[in-house]
Parts: C-alpha cells; sequence; structure tokens
C-alpha cells in the first residue's frame, strides 16, 4: 500500500501519491501473478474536498497521467481496464455564485472498460454501482453469484 502524504490538507500536496500508486500497480500487473489487481485513486475526492479549484485540477490531472501508466501496463501485459468510481466530487467545485462545494455529488459516474483484445462491448450506456462486479466477472470468464443483482455489461 502506497501512504497518502503527510500534509495538513491535500490542496497543499493535490497530486498526492497518485504517481506511486500508478507505477505500483503497473509493476504489479507486470508480474503476472495476479489475475485481479484493483487501486484506488484518492486526489479526485480528497482535493475536492477542500474546495480549492485549481487544486482539484491538479489531483485530477495526477491521477490521469496515472491511470495512463496503468492502461500501458494493461497493454504490455493482456490485462483488462475497468475504470469508474462510487461517487463524485472534483467535477462540481463551485456553486453558481461562486462558492466553494466540498460535499460528494450525486452525479453519475462514468464506467470505462478497455480490452486488450478490442471485443469487449458494453451492451448499455447506463447502470448502478451493482452492475460493476458482474461485468468484471463476464469479462473474466467467472460466473455471476445469484446473490448478486446487478447485470453485466458485456
Amino acid at each position: 500500500m502506497i501512504p497518502s502524504p503527510k500534509v495538513p490538507t491535500y490542496d497543499l500536496q493535490p497530486e498526492m501519491s497518485a504517481a506511486a500508486v500508478g507505477e505500483d500497480v503497473a509493476k504489479t500487473i507486470a508480474t503476472g501473478k495476479y489475475e485481479f489487481v484493483m487501486c484506488n485513486f484518492a486526489p479526485p475526492d480528497m482535493v475536492g474536498h477542500t474546495g480549492v479549484l485549481d487544486k482539484a485540477v491538479i489531483g485530477v490531472e495526477a491521477t490521469d497521467a496515472a491511470i495512463g501508466v496503468i492502461l500501458e501496463a494493461c497493454k504490455a501485459n493482456n490485462y483488462g481496464l475497468f475504470i469508474t468510481s462510487d461517487h463524485g466530487n472534483a467535477e462540481v467545485m463551485l456553486t453558481e455564485d461562486g462558492k466553494p462545494v466540498t460535499s460528494h455529488t450525486t452525479n453519475p459516474v462514468p464506467f470505462i472498460g478497455y480490452d486488450p483484445e478490442g471485443k469487449m462491448q458494453f451492451n448499455r450506456k447506463e447502470g448502478e454501482m451493482s452492475d460493476v462486479a458482474p461485468t468484471m466477472l463476464t469479462y473474466m470468464g467467472l460466473d455471476i453469484p445469484e446473490d448478486m443483482k446487478g447485470k453485466s455489461f458485456v
């Protein structure tokens, strides 16, 4: 596990540990040891909570760059990649009158899939968080447990 930086507030180091997380995940993928690798990027959420827009942009850009490193590792090692979030935050940083928004949003979040063979096709554009695990299980060729109520996107 890569620790978060020790700063009073994350707007003081908005990239947090995104690059280190991306590199660590890429190295883990390259080992080929695991069929499934999962990580969480904190900057868009944690820097979003500060309400400092320009710093949230830096946090999002650092996360985007780190996901790019992971994507390249997925391409090089024949891994699929799924990207999503459980809530929004950094996409709405200011109210209409310019005041900071520091809370989570209820906006829909993207769910993106990459298949190195180019065969995976999502069958719809909207879903729920409960659809994420069934989608990943289907992609991996594993059975979806009966108690999972979500529906696969593939």
